[in-house]
């Protein structure tokens, strides 16, 4: 399918770039979403979802996206589903700068990245047009949200929910069925 394999090879080369070509910290810092939206970084809350930390960070969110974009895709048709995933993705950073003001209020310095909040709106997507699927669905997005902390990896729990809640509202209240 054209928007997710694009997404894909997009989020690829972007990562590439960042890690090995341009400097790593200063990408992070100018194109993450941190505490210098505040200072006029609005842009931000679109390019933080074509972040990543790590490859491992990169393939594990191409790998879900490639796994349930494609039935998104063909469900809703490309200009559709690329239009969740970029709106439910700079949605969810809009909602995630909450948790980043409340952090730097209190001196923690907060730089969210990746893929997964606009993919966990995906999810949540998926979780309301299949009712057999939706248990699961909430299941890994619990997980994937906070075991990773057990071990001491730092991962956006709140994009993770914020998408996950924003896919399902979107698809409850446009999908009528």
């Amino acid at each position: 399918m054209k928007v997710t394999n694009t997404l894909i090879v997009l989020n690829l080369i972007i990562f590439i770039l960042s890690q090995y070509v341009l400097s790593t910290n200063l990408v992070m810092s100018y194109f993450g979403l941190n505490y210098l939206f505040f200072s006029g970084f609005y842009w931000q809350v679109f390019t933080t979802m074509f972040l990543h930390a790590s490859f491992l960070h990169v393939a594990m969110n191409m790998a879900v996206l490639y796994q349930f974009g494609y039935i998104l895709e063909r469900y809703f048709g490309s200009l559709k589903f690329g239009f969740i995933y970029i709106i439910g993705g700079v949605i969810t950073s809009i909602l995630s700068l909450a948790y980043t003001y409340y952090m730097a209020r209190h001196g923690v310095v907060v730089n969210l990245v990746g893929a997964s909040g606009a993919i966990s709106v995906l999810l949540g997507v998926l979780a309301k047009l299949d009712k057999n699927m939706r248990n699961g669905l909430i299941m890994a997005i619990l997980v994937i949200s906070f075991v990773p902390m057990l071990v001491g990896i730092r991962v956006g729990w709140y994009a993770h929910l914020f998408g996950f809640g924003i896919g399902y509202l979107y698809a409850k209240i446009s999908l009528k069925r």
